[in-house]
Order: C-alpha cells, then sequence, then structure tokens
C-alpha cells in the first residue's frame, strides 16, 4: 500500500502534536540533547503540572546552583505556557534587568517558528504573541509596565553573599516583590520563586514568615539527600550524580565552609551567629605550650556516609589557665572506621593524654562505650555519661571563648570548626560542639587544674 506525501506529513505532525502533549515530553522535542529525565527535574515537572493545572498558584523551587532549574522553568516552561495558551501574560524577574532579559531572549530563540511572535514587539526585554500573548522581564527594583501577569516567575533575586547579607538590599527585594511584581498578578495568577538559598531572611525566609507563608507549596531538593528525602534517596547521596557526584560536592562543600554549603547546595540558610559562639572569638595560633594537661574527648555516630558525624576534639590546659584546641578529628564512620580512627588518634596523642567516650542513653550506648574502653587498654580511657542538653552543656565552653581564653591550633578544621560553632544551636550538625563542651568540662574540673604531664 502506497502512502501518500501529504498522508506522511499528516501522520508526522500528528506524532509530533503528540511529542509536544505534556511538558516533560514537549521538553524532550525541543531540547532532546538534555536531560530532561534526571529524577530531580522530573520531580520539578510534576510540580509545574500542578501549576498547568491549576491545582498549584504559589510554587517554591530551592535548588542548588547548576542544577537546570533556571533552563527548565524560567526559560522552557513559559514558551510551553504560551504554545497552549498563545495569549498567557507571562512575568520574569531576577536580580537585575541584565539576567531577566537574558531569560527572556533565550525563551524568544525557542519561541520563534513555534509561536506567532508580533514583529513589532520583539525586543529583549519584551516580546509579544500575535494573540495578544506576552513575555515581560524585569530586573529587581525596576517596575512592570503594561499589563498583568497570568504567570509570574522570580528566578534568584539576590546573586550573591554581599547582598544576601545586606538588610538594605533584602528590604529592597522585598519590596520589589509587594509593590512592584505582587501588584501585577492577574486574578488566575500562578507565581513560582525559583531560588538557591542564601539568607535565612531572603525573599522566600520573608514569605515563608508571613501571613502567605500557606498559599505556597515548597519543592526543597539539597544536594546531598538529607532524612525524608523528596526523592527518596539514601541519605548523603547527590542530587544530579552525572554532573555533580558527591566527591565533587564534598570538595565544593571543603571550599565554601559549612555556613555557605549548608544555605547553597542544602538550602538550609542559618543565621551566620548561633547566639552562642561568635567567630571573631578565636584565635589561631601556631602551636601550644608543651607543659600541658591535655584529653580527647569523643562524640560518636555510628551512620557511614551519612547522617551524624562523630569527632573527637583534643583539648589542652596551659599552666596559665589558657585552653588549646589542638585538633578535631572528624568524620561519618563506620562503628569499624571510628575504632580504627580513635585508636589511631590515641596512638599519635600519647599516653599522656587522657581519652574520654561520650556514653549514649541506654543499655546499648553503655556496651559501646565499654567495649571501646576494653578495646583501648593501656591508655588512660574512660567513657563519660552526660547529663543535661546540648546548650546547657556548652554554654561553660562558651563563656571562656568569649573571654577569649579559647585559642585554636593551625589546621586544616579550622574553618569547619569554626562554622559548627558559630551556627550552633541552629546548624544541623553540633558534633564538634559536643566534643569540645566534653573536653572543657573534663580540663576544668579543679582535679585536673594543676598540669603536670608534659608533651614535646
Amino acid at each position: 500500500m502506497t502512502i501518500s506525501i501529504d498522508t506522511a506529513r499528516a501522520h508526522q505532525e500528528q506524532r509530533h502534536r503528540e511529542q509536544r502533549r505534556t511538558f516533560p515530553k514537549w521538553l524532550n522535542y525541543v531540547t532532546p540533547d538534555y536531560d530532561w529525565d534526571a529524577p530531580h527535574l522530573r520531580f520539578i515537572q510534576t510540580s509545574l503540572d500542578l501549576v498547568t493545572a491549576g491545582t498549584v498558584d504559589r510554587l517554591m523551587l530551592f535548588l542548588p546552583p547548576r542544577h537546570g532549574k533556571s533552563e527548565m522553568t524560567t526559560v522552557r516552561y513559559p514558551v510551553w505556557r504560551l504554545e497552549r495558551e498563545p495569549d498567557l501574560s507571562v512575568i520574569v524577574g531576577a536580580y537585575n534587568k541584565t539576567l531577566a532579559d537574558t531569560f527572556s531572549r533565550r525563551a524568544r530563540r525557542i519561541a520563534v517558528g513555534r509561536i506567532p511572535i508580533d514583529a513589532e514587539r520583539n525586543a529583549a526585554g519584551e516580546w509579544l504573541t500575535e494573540y495578544g500573548g506576552s513575555f515581560r522581564a524585569a530586573g529587581v527594583g525596576s517596575g512592570v509596565t503594561g499589563k498583568g501577569g497570568n504567570l509570574i516567575i522570580i528566578d534568584d533575586p539576590i546573586k550573591s553573599r554581599e547582598e544576601a547579607n545586606s538588610e538594605a538590599y533584602r528590604e529592597r527585594v522585598w519590596n520589589w516583590y509587594r509593590d512592584d511584581i505582587y501588584t501585577r498578578r492577574e486574578p488566575d495568577v500562578a507565581i513560582i520563586l525559583i531560588m538557591t538559598r542564601w539568607h535565612e531572611d531572603d525573599l522566600a525566609g520573608r514569605i515563608l514568615e508571613s501571613e502567605d507563608a500557606d498559599s505556597w507549596h515548597v519543592v526543597m531538593l539539597p544536594a546531598l539527600a538529607e532524612d525524608n528525602d523528596p526523592l527518596g534517596r539514601p541519605i548523603g547521596a547527590a542530587l544530579w550524580p552525572s554532573r555533580f557526584d558527591v566527591p565533587e560536592l564534598k570538595r565544593t562543600a571543603s571550599v565554601l565552609g559549612e555556613y555557605s554549603f549548608t544555605a547553597l547546595y542544602q538550602q538550609r540558610p542559618t543565621a551566620l551567629e548561633g547566639g552562642l559562639f561568635k567567630r571573631n572569638w578565636f584565635e589561631i595560633v601556631p602551636a601550644s605550650p608543651a607543659r600541658a594537661k591535655r584529653v580527647r574527648y569523643w562524640d560518636t555516630a555510628s551512620t557511614e556516609g551519612g547522617g551524624d558525624f562523630s569527632a573527637g576534639c583534643k583539648m589542652a590546659l596551659g599552666e596559665d589557665g589558657t585552653f588549646y584546641i589542638e585538633d578535631v578529628a572528624r568524620g561519618q564512620w563506620s562503628y569499624l572506621q571510628r575504632r580504627q580512627m580513635i585508636h589511631q588518634c590515641a596512638a599519635l596523642d600519647g599516653y599522656d593524654t587522657a581519652i574520654y567516650v561520650e556514653q549514649e542513653p541506654g543499655g546499648s550506648g553503655k556496651e559501646a562505650a565499654l567495649e571501646m574502653i576494653r578495646s583501648l587498654a593501656g591508655f588512660t580511657a574512660r567513657r563519660d555519661r552526660v547529663t543535661g542538653d546540648k546548650f546547657t552543656r556548652a554554654q561553660p565552653l562558651a563563656a571562656q571563648c568569649e573571654a577569649q581564653n579559647v585559642k585554636l591550633i593551625r589546621g586544616d578544621w579550622n574553618r569547619a570548626f569554626i562554622d559548627e560553632l558559630a551556627m550552633f544551636p541552629n546548624g544541623k550538625n553540633d558534633d564538634q560542639v559536643d566534643a569540645a563542651s566534653g573536653a572543657f568540662a573534663k580540663l576544668s574540673r579543679p582535679t585536673l587544674r594543676s598540669p603536670k604531664s608534659t608533651q614535646g
């Protein structure tokens, strides 16, 4: 049977229409060389489907940098909507007009040939369809002229740490959102806020603290999976491993430090100062005195590769009453790895350094601590059953830190240690705080106040 050219073309066009019927299929049809089927992008596509259906009209998307959120949501999703609804009015906002115009140009490039565009209104910052639809770009601080928007997308209204830490700039973004963007909404508007979180008081933070918070559907996808991951990832798994695997993300974390990585990559910004410890309290010195009393205190966890950390803080008390934190060993170790690390530190610290292992509550915690002490035969090792909450236990150490009577010996562990203390108790981790508090408690007891042992 011979099929005519017209029939073949009709069949091909029908296949193309089928391919464009849903947003995921449309993405693969328009940009087939991009990994639109990555699990985190498919998850966002599901949320955007709810926006398209009108089920969700306020959507927040929190993702790390360079994970495809803008390419899919800010550039392509409006084009797909305009192709289906050519009279739709789209407003895209960003931290400045230049970036907003860039989004607009990229969207227009995809729209050309797919949507009839008004030849007379075809600028970078604003282009119209022949059916009355529009795509307008706006930067923070700039007004939005013309009619309102049925679809408003705000993509990263903060560009830098300097802006994020500026209360004046955060207020400027908030006023722009309320006065310039929010007032342009049409009755059937959907608003999408896409952010890499910078600060607990950024635009997303302000909205989530406002009376409008319950109106928003929030999707938060951290770079490294945490408890109850939306994608079902195991703890510590990467969000987009084909582009940014776990070793690469951990290298990034080592450069940024915990404060910035927790905000930008884990989407959990915290206060720069947690309230108990301040960053400027810590003097970093090259060495501690040879004559001093020394302890190594271990706060242990049992999850390998994810979850809580184990940490061992070595602290010295000098003859003049000054405390020196000489070393912090820290990692997400299995039971065997943790035992090997404790033994290695004991051998390196020497027999003059007393070892304490925190005893977790319950019978199993007691047995684990006793087993560890038995394995350290030959060293001065004891288990320590703590009482009271972590914050209360940390207060005596914080008082000495505030008096600048606690110094750090220079080492590659300094940054992570200061970051954790500065964010405590608002940060995710407190293992180093616990280890340091425990070491301080042992050294500050009256029976240990007179240093008698030496270490070269």
